[in-house]
């Protein structure tokens, strides 16, 4: 498998990333028994199985994205996806927190947009440690590239997506091409994926795709040829 290499100044982890970089997001609000009574703040084992599944199937980031959680529920959530992900070759990252990401011995964080720079969290975490972060302007972009300390950037929405609410702003693949081609980090494209649209990404110099939909559901089998027609298309 090919792989990104991150200059030194970008990332300083030392970290090689495959290409095409292909990531999970999760979101509890798709599993019913997530959301129920009884479950809205529980680790929640719908979720866990299909980030394994996911995982298995060939995605290389888990992206535990779950807002709104006690600090104990994301941390025991972060380490079931971790434990039922082991064995895979896909890395765990939690959304945002680096202390919940360092206390569940994962792979690294994904920083939003108003997050802290991702250099200063660079300075505090051990080496090999991965970070990303979403930017939704070239001038986000651009900022984050030269302050060092980021692995990877998630940039979009780059179509409309289920997964926000109507009227949400799309970027668009023009502007997808323009970040790509202003930074040396990986870009990844997020907001609406789907595998009709992913040769459309590559053609824009994305590195890859983060997506929430398109990994939630299915079997094995259909998740691996979900990743495989992934693959084919960034190669074509």
């Amino acid at each position: 498998m090919s792989r990104i290499g991150s200059n030194s100044r970008a990332s300083g982890s030392g970290s090689h990333l495959p290409w095409p970089l292909i990531a999970m997001v999760t979101n509890r609000r798709l599993y019913a028994e997530c959301m129920s009574a009884a479950g809205a703040n529980t680790e929640c084992s719908a979720l866990v199985a299909a980030a394994a599944t996911a995982a298995h199937a060939g995605v290389d980031l888990v992206q535990i994205r779950e807002r709104g959680l006690e600090d104990a529920t994301l941390l025991a959530l972060a380490e079931a996806v971790r434990e039922a992900s082991a064995g895979s070759g896909a890395r765990v990252l939690v959304n945002d927190r680096v202390d919940v990401a360092l206390a569940a011995r994962v792979a690294g964080v994904h920083l939003p947009g108003r997050a802290v720079e991702c250099a200063r969290v660079r300075s505090i975490v051990p080496e090999g440690f991965l970070i990303g972060r979403s930017v939704h302007t070239l001038e986000e972009a651009t900022a984050a590239a030269s302050l060092g300390g980021c692995d990877y950037l998630v940039f979009g929405s780059v179509f409309e997506s289920q997964s926000k609410p109507a009227g949400h702003p799309v970027a668009g693949i023009d502007a997808l091409a323009e970040v790509c081609a202003a930074v040396s980090l990986p870009v990844l494209a997020v907001g609406g994926i789907t595998t009709d649209r992913v040769l459309e990404v590559a053609r824009a110099g994305a590195a890859g795709v983060a997506a929430i939909g398109l990994f939630a559901g299915g079997t094995d089998q259909e998740l691996r040829r979900t990743v495989g027609e992934i693959r084919e298309a960034f190669r074509h």
